[in-house]
């Protein structure tokens, strides 16, 4: 009896075991609380291997033998292959090549409202030589702080801004500024991203497209996030973004509140979402956590991205402390492939 109710725990186990490393396979990758757990494969690689060691204690138990060396062989391989899914997207913070006249810097940052100071912004956006910044829950106000600041370093950056809600003070995670160098030209922010007519759901992206009819389409991204009672509306997000990205000359810069096994299914023509890819896996720092800021990396989420289309090479990413915000900030340049 014991041995069968075994059996039935080590094959259970087993399968899930299977769903929380892939759960893409089952098509589970979006449905509560596969979505959640695969989120965080770093957690998930510990938890194998915490189950590993006790099943090792428990070897020493003779009645339990069979069983904690079923477990264990489950629990290794499960673990080896979370982390072999981690090593091929890549663990580490990151670096950034010598930027060349023809690189863009993208950088990305959901500053938790004003939690980030605007001086703290503008310091990463000249340290880091960006020309495009997503800011996710920044004010525009905000944003032309930063910009101030910028022109007076000799950095000038023109400010666009979308908001949902018509509040007076209103909390900032319902606003989504972008900062563009003028190096790229005129941009203006579409009016269906304005009005909400196509926009994610609950917290606003803003698509900006330039005014000359040259140069990518820039996203700044921002889905709600994947709680209990807002599943249908993160995966409509999800759809949304991937949307954003046909054809053409597009860059995707933000908050997705997704990793890229959420994504299964949502890319086109070797893209991630559209036909976009995903810099930080490209250039090894697709598992370091960009949320929650107050978790190492290894156990955090990376659920900040910058993508683009196949027009573009990413050539290096870095991730970047919080200072204050629940986010850390990322940093990608691509080059172009012509």
């Amino acid at each position: 009896m014991f041995r069968l109710l075994g059996v039935l725990v080590t094959v259970l186990f087993a399968i899930a075991s299977a769903v929380v490393v892939w759960p893409q396979f089952f098509q589970l990758e979006q449905t509560y609380p596969f979505a959640q757990l695969v989120a965080v494969r770093g957690l998930v690689l510990a938890a194998f291997l915490a189950i590993a060691l006790l099943s090792l204690l428990l070897l020493l138990a003779r009645p339990l033998r069979g069983f904690a060396a079923s477990i264990l062989i489950v629990a290794l391989l499960a673990a080896a292959a979370t982390g072999a899914i981690g090593a091929m997207r890549g663990f580490g913070t990151g670096t950034l090549p010598e930027k060349t006249d023809a690189s863009v810097r993208v950088l990305t940052w959901n500053t938790a409202g004003e939690a980030v100071a605007a001086e703290t912004v503008a310091d990463a956006v000249l340290a880091q030589q960006a020309d495009v910044v997503t800011l996710p829950e920044t004010a525009e106000s905000v944003g032309e702080r930063i910009a101030v600041m910028l022109r007076e370093q000799g950095q000038p950056m023109w400010v666009h801004h979308v908001r949902f809600g018509d509040v007076e003070n209103g909390p900032q995670a319902w606003e989504t500024t972008i900062l563009i160098s003028p190096e790229l030209g005129d941009y203006s922010v579409i009016a269906s991203s304005e009005d909400g007519s196509s926009n994610t759901s609950s917290v606003p992206s803003a698509v900006v497209m330039p005014l000359s009819g040259t140069g990518p389409t820039i996203v700044a991204v921002h889905a709600v996030a994947p709680r209990i009672e807002a599943m249908e509306h993160w995966q409509s997000d999800l759809k949304w973004i991937a949307d954003q990205c046909p054809e053409g000359d597009f860059i995707l810069a933000g908050d997705f509140n997704a990793t890229l096994d959420h994504m299964a299914g949502l890319g086109t023509g070797g893209g991630d979402m559209g036909y976009c890819r995903d810099a930080a896996s490209r250039t090894a720092t697709g598992v370091t956590g960009t949320w929650p800021a107050s978790y190492p990396e290894i156990l955090g989420a990376p659920i900040d991205h910058v993508m683009a289309s196949q027009n573009w090479e990413p050539t290096g990413s870095l991730v970047l402390d919080a200072s204050g915000s629940d986010h850390r900030a990322l940093v990608v340049q691509l080059d172009p492939t012509g």
